[in-house]
């Protein structure tokens, strides 16, 4: 049995998307699921694009867990959540056995036009050679026609090493793009490859 973890993303939350599915899908396998609930801003303060996440928050709700991340486990990340994957992997004493970065960016020049702040998940550079040798497997999934360019999930699957998924007309991965995201197939057999 396998620790997995699913990372949503901004203004995200367990039940939304593929997440619920996925967990269903490893559970019969006999596979222990988490997804967590992290941290968003309260309504009035998501007055901004991407503000207000606050990265600390994530790392404590995620630190609860900490004993079931071992050489074992996996773990899922949509969106922000790859990014909080890669803060999180700087951190962590023992690799984990596989990482599925699922529509993950890194930079903010994509950003919508007047977006200027930098949040706390991006105030420092990515420690991209500790990251790379925190996970003994990595694998990217992106879109032909997301609102992060293709080029986002390149360089960062040339940095870590990963297999890279190019997914033709996928959007963001989410049901905000289509509702056939409720269940998200391709990733589920990706996954099974590592079991």
């Amino acid at each position: 049995m396998k620790n997995v973890f699913i990372f949503h993303g901004s203004y995200g939350s367990p039940q939304e998307n593929w997440f619920p599915w996925l967990k269903k899908e490893l559970e019969k396998l006999g596979h222990r699921v988490f997804v967590p609930q992290l941290p968003i801003p309260p309504p009035k303060k998501q007055n901004t694009y991407y503000g207000g996440h606050k990265l600390l928050d994530w790392l404590k709700t995620v630190e609860k867990y900490q004993k079931y991340f071992n050489e074992e486990t996996i773990i899922v990340a949509h969106s922000r959540g790859c990014v909080f994957t890669f803060r999180f992997l700087e951190k962590i004493k023992k690799p984990v056995a596989s990482v599925f970065l699922v529509a993950p960016w890194m930079n903010f020049i994509w950003y919508p036009k007047g977006y200027k702040g930098v949040d706390s998940f991006h105030k420092k550079p990515f420690l991209w050679n500790k990251i790379k040798k925190t996970s003994k497997y990595f694998e990217v999934f992106q879109s032909t026609n997301d609102d992060t360019p293709i080029k986002e999930g390149k360089e960062i699957a040339k940095k870590l090493g990963a297999k890279l998924n190019i997914v033709k007309n996928a959007g963001h991965f989410n049901v905000y793009y289509s509702p056939k995201f409720k269940k998200f197939p391709f990733l589920l057999e990706r996954i099974k490859t590592r079991l």
